[in-house]
């Protein structure tokens, strides 16, 4: 939650940095103080630290004062899920889970709204080729998402390597699309990738946080929150969301493309169906 804090500081207004200051240098206190005490700490009103709130991503107060403590905590217990306590039971535990998720995609449902879907498609229809990349739990998503899109026609691949990723970049140029995947927008392989996209001019499209290092390097971005601290639990519902939204994108893809992507999608369909009988 620090962290996001620290990289969304620049896209505040002036009164909302000014809350964004306090609460950086006293973590520990927000989590027990009240809006009012915010507000008067670090002058300026409560609507200011809601509107502080909601442009982190966030419901309101009580939800910054939970992820603040989630941060804080760093119990060996949170390591494992952010919402799941040792005293809960197998179903507090699913019901816990389920509902995190359920919520992620319910967030991502809104921010897709106002995402430039349309831009990064038109990208995608035109590529002579899709490179998936990312690096960690987001590499996973990446091959993921090379394995749904290549059905459409379109030449695709997935990296996880940083070395390999920098190597693509480095020799793509205006022909060539890359879906740039990050949970934090911060992973230096994923921002260096696209940094070097952008110098030789091929396209970097980002699911990323906005307001994060690579947002601001990539030309298209889809914002895409987490839903969780991801610096303390390995991604579950954040990934959801993320593996959401490329499927969204790939379902456009298909649509733009017409009658020849529903005719690979059979056939490739028909492929299969035909090993099963053998």
């Amino acid at each position: 939650m620090l962290t996001r804090i620290e990289r969304q500081s620049g896209a505040l207004s002036k009164a909302e940095r000014r809350v964004a200051a306090w609460v950086l240098g006293h973590p520990r206190q927000t989590t027990e103080a009240t809006v009012a005490g915010v507000a008067r700490a670090a002058g300026t009103s409560e609507p200011t630290v809601i509107r502080f709130c909601r442009h982190l991503g966030l419901s309101g107060f009580r939800e910054l004062k939970l992820r603040l403590a989630e941060t804080l905590s760093r119990s060996t217990g949170r390591y494992v899920h952010s919402d799941v306590s040792r005293d809960d039971s197998t179903a507090d535990v699913l019901t816990k889970i389920v509902d995190r998720a359920i919520q992620a995609l319910l967030d991502v449902r809104g921010s897709l709204a106002t995402a430039p879907l349309e831009e990064a498609v038109a990208l995608m229809a035109a590529a002579r080729q899709l490179v998936f990349c990312g690096v960690g739990a987001s590499g996973h998503v990446a091959a993921d998402a090379a394995h749904k899109f290549f059905r459409l026609g379109i030449p695709c691949s997935a990296s996880s390597d940083v070395a390999t990723m920098l190597q693509l970049a480095a020799v793509a140029d205006a022909a060539d699309v890359f879906v740039v995947v990050s949970n934090s927008g911060e992973t230096r392989g994923a921002v260096a990738t696209a940094t070097a996209l952008r110098r030789n001019g091929a396209h970097c499209v980002a699911v990323a946080p906005a307001g994060s290092p690579l947002a601001a390097a990539a030309g298209v971005v889809i914002d895409c929150q987490p839903s969780e601290d991801t610096s303390i639990v390995t991604p579950m519902s954040s990934r959801l969301a993320t593996l959401a939204v490329l499927d969204v994108a790939q379902v456009l893809l298909a649509m733009r493309l017409g009658e020849a992507a529903g005719q690979r999608l059979q056939h490739s369909k028909q492929a299969l169906d035909a090993l099963r009988r053998a």
